[in-house]
């Protein structure tokens, strides 16, 4: 993950939002690379007119996409590719919109925050699984629109080449011979300890244990108990994560 990572990633959008246009099929009415009037004018804090709109320069509309979009997701703090595609989301459904659909593919709670829980969910799969999975589902809301006639097909040769664009991001900065010979023992231990299936065994044994000693367990809702232990697995699996690969980066460096 890079804060150089917005240029590159406001670059694919800007590809296929294109210049001005005033689709009547449009409800965002008069755009320009992206920005509907009534983003610009909720960015410039006045009403905007379509003259106006088409007027934007490209440096404006970058500092509403990293305002507004980039940070909104917190791009900063996500995995390369990732960032790209909750990115991209965001811009044409909206923040919350994409980071629900985002917590959807990492099946953890939807509130449309990409708090500590979320990103420490990310441990959990690879970047290349949850692209896939953010990618289908995002498919699956635009087919659901009203609007997926007149800008379906538009909207599904963007989503492919934002797979295909994410995943290569994702893939693209191997890990060097050091690092890598401790990643296979690290992401092994990782696996294991962020399986939910691992702590759901666990605690149904551990309530078994307590019943047969005589223990009441009736009223323990063990799924809650798993659900908040695995979110707290997860968010130190993250930390610990983190801290090694910027050990791991200061000694390459």
């Amino acid at each position: 993950m890079s804060k150089s990572n917005f240029e590159a990633a406001l670059a694919f959008v800007l590809r296929f939002e294109g210049g001005y246009a005033d689709h009547p099929a449009d409800p965002g009415g008069a755009t320009n690379m992206g920005i509907t009037r009534t983003a610009l004018a909720a960015w410039r804090g006045q009403p905007v007119s379509k003259a106006e709109v088409r007027a934007l320069t490209r440096a404006e509309a970058g500092q509403i996409y990293r305002a507004r979009y980039w940070n909104a997701v917190r791009g900063d703090d996500l995995p390369a590719g990732l960032d790209l595609a909750v990115f991209d989301c965001a811009v044409n459904s909206g923040p919350s919109r994409a980071v629900r659909l985002l917590q959807r593919a990492l099946r953890v709670a939807e509130d449309g925050r990409l708090g500590p829980a979320t990103l420490a969910s990310l441990v959990t799969m690879p970047p290349d699984e949850v692209i896939s999975r953010l990618c289908a589902l995002r498919g699956a809301f635009l087919r659901g629109l009203p609007t997926y006639p007149v800008f379906g097909r538009g909207w599904s040769a963007r989503l492919n080449a934002l797979e295909r664009e994410a995943k290569r991001l994702a893939r693209k900065t191997p890990l060097s011979p050091s690092v890598q010979t401790k990643e296979p023992a690290m992401d092994a231990t990782k696996s294991i300890l962020t399986s939910r299936t691992l702590w759901a065994n666990t605690i149904g044994l551990l309530a078994l244990g307590l019943s047969a000693l005589g223990f009441n367990t009736a009223t323990l809702d063990t799924s809650a108990i798993t659900d908040s232990l695995f979110q707290l697995v997860a968010a130190g699996s993250f930390i610990i994560s983190s801290v090694f690969r910027v050990i791991a980066t200061k000694r390459l460096g």
